[in-house]
């Protein structure tokens, strides 16, 4: 049965930082394929520095085109929004029964994971495959207490993923700057992006 690991995420933009996890994960551990999910917008939380939901699909194809083990997906744009984990998964079984499904997350989701909807039934049934994050103090304290749960689940995987400190956020203000992000994307998504003059002050 094919190992499939899901990376959830806006991608907005998708960048270096994203790829080099998707590519750890799908290179380095016995997944085979790892799928970039692109969150859909949620209409009742519109926000001008998203980019439209078929834009940032583009640029994660773009990105991974070239590797056959990395893929652009939009399986949850035409599920309920806001679509939720669990639900996700549920409709991916029902569509891929010969698959696999896991999830690819970062510390920082870890944490919060309790919160997720039938976060229980999730980790029952799915592994997750857990990248280090740069965390702040205060993150170093509240992961530790989160630790004495969440360490001694067997589906838990941590995996020693190299990380850069690099957010979407970052890349969209430096942009709206003037500034050159040129290799904190792919030639191909800094192309793109550029031409299209996307999260450039208007």
């Amino acid at each position: 049965m094919k190992k499939i690991g899901l990376y959830f995420g806006t991608f907005n933009p998708i960048h270096v930082g994203h790829l080099i996890i998707s590519n750890y994960m799908a290179g380095y551990t016995d997944l085979n394929e790892v799928w970039l999910v692109v969150s859909p917008l949620n209409p009742l939380k519109k926000r001008e520095s998203l980019l439209e939901d078929y834009h940032r699909l583009n640029l994660v194809r773009i990105a991974v085109e070239d590797n056959p083990k990395l893929k652009a997906s939009d399986e949850e744009f035409n599920l309920p929004k806001p679509s939720f984990t669990i639900n996700t998964l549920t409709y991916l079984k029902e569509k891929y029964p010969n698959f696999k499904f896991n999830l690819v997350m970062g510390e920082d989701n870890l944490r919060s994971f309790k919160k997720w909807k039938n976060y229980e039934q999730i980790i029952d049934s799915h592994n997750l495959y857990v990248y280090p994050r740069i965390l702040t103090e205060q993150e170093k304290k509240e992961n530790k207490l989160f630790e004495i749960y969440t360490i001694q689940h067997p589906n838990i995987i941590r995996c020693e993923a190299p990380v850069m400190k690099i957010s979407s956020s970052f890349i969209r203000k430096a942009i709206s700057e003037n500034k050159d992000v040129r290799y904190l994307l792919t030639p191909e998504v800094f192309k793109y992006v550029d031409e299209m003059r996307f999260y450039k002050k208007k």
